[in-house]
């Protein structure tokens, strides 16, 4: 019988982030899921069956703003960053690459997917694309190279008040959404499968995306004593 174990993640600096073990292993799994949440938003997008609250915030600015959705989601995430300076936040590399890979992932996946005809397959799209987007969630998290800006502002917001984490981040996309909405963002069942979806899959995929930094500590212990004996 196979036992699963959660690994935690680590509370490290940015300078830890990128001196702890493992560092090619978690700039390739930081890349990949960058590349696919990109790539996983485009996807939800094409399905025009509503978006998740930030995107609903990016399809409405990108319907005053005339930049592609990915400039959208680029600049929205390094206004984002800035928000960390009165919060202390300190980004990692993760965080900056997130800002940035993204954006370009997603127009370039939103170059090459079409809108599917027929309500199904434009259904197939969006869940196709909730799934991938927790999944590339999981990967660039457990990377253990620094949150998203967004993820950031809610956990430095949750520091500075004291507010539980679920009142922090519903306050957060209640807003995002609303303001999206008013502009213009496509708010439907996509949101909803969103909203439903999104933590438990991320929850479920997370301990098994997460690099164990502890393990791959005690190996090289154990490596070096091994050579000195």
């Amino acid at each position: 019988m196979v036992v699963m174990t959660r690994t935690a993640l680590s509370n490290l600096s940015p300078a830890d982030q990128l001196r702890a073990p493992r560092l090619t292993r978690r700039l390739v799994q930081l890349a990949a899921g960058l590349l696919l949440y990109g790539w996983s938003m485009a996807m939800m997008v094409r399905a025009s069956l509503g978006l998740d609250p930030w995107d609903v915030l990016h399809a409405g600015l990108a319907n005053v703003i005339p930049v592609s959705f990915g400039t959208i989601t680029i600049v929205v995430g390094a206004l984002v960053l800035l928000l960390w300076i009165p919060l202390r936040q300190l980004p990692g590399f993760g965080t900056v690459a997130n800002v940035v890979l993204i954006g370009v992932a997603c127009d370039g996946a939103l170059a090459v997917i079409s809108t599917p005809d027929g309500f199904w397959l434009r259904l197939a799209l969006l869940l196709s694309g909730v799934f991938l987007n927790a999944l590339a969630g999981a990967f660039y998290i457990g990377s253990q190279l620094g949150p998203g800006p967004r993820d950031g502002l809610m956990t430095g917001l949750v520091r500075r008040t004291g507010r539980s984490v679920r009142l922090v981040r519903t306050a957060i996309e209640v807003t995002v959404l609303v303001i999206g909405f008013l502009l213009g963002g496509s708010v439907g069942l996509g949101t909803v499968v969103y909203a439903v979806a999104i933590g438990p899959l991320v929850h479920w995929l997370l301990p098994l995306a997460t690099v164990d930094l502890e393990v791959a500590e005690t190996a090289g212990v154990v490596r070096d004593e091994i050579a000195m004996s």
